[in-house]
């Protein structure tokens, strides 16, 4: 994206390398599903260890933790869930995609904005719009009694 590059962690984050640092909880998914839906934990919640990746740096991490801050359990693990399919497998797959995208623009810095001066004609299009409005609401006062 324009205006932002990743910090220094150069490598592309990938599921394989996430694999030790996530545990897996299952648990029984909202939502309609017909028969079988009571006996199949088809939620998937994942947890990641950050201070246990090696592959972030500190700040990184301090980013990551600021970034993802309403996603961490009170124990630091980031939470992430997925129940959107009826297959088990397909939303630990989905899960682990969704934490992939997570880190990814976590680890992005944002360049900041550059402050800029409204250009003289959006400055006149405000004035006048300002004129108008105040002449209407005279205008209105005229015909009171």
């Amino acid at each position: 994206m324009k205006g932002e590059k990743r910090m220094a962690w150069n490598k592309q984050l990938d599921t394989e390398a996430l694999l030790p640092y996530v545990q897996f909880q299952t648990s029984r998914s909202g939502g309609s599903g017909g028969q079988h839906v009571n006996k199949v934990e088809t939620k998937v919640t994942l947890l990641f260890d950050i201070d246990a990746a090696p592959f972030f740096s500190a700040d990184e991490k301090e980013h990551i933790r600021k970034h993802l801050s309403r996603r961490l359990q009170s124990n630091g693990l980031l939470q992430v869930t997925s129940q959107e399919t009826r297959s088990q497998l397909q939303n630990k797959e989905i899960a682990l995609q969704k934490l992939v995208e997570l880190l990814a623009s976590a680890t992005r810095v944002r360049q900041p904005r550059k402050a800029t001066k409204p250009s003289k004609a959006a400055l006149e299009k405000r004035l006048d719009a300002k004129r108008r409005q105040a002449l209407r609401k005279i205008n209105r006062k005229k015909d009171w009694l």
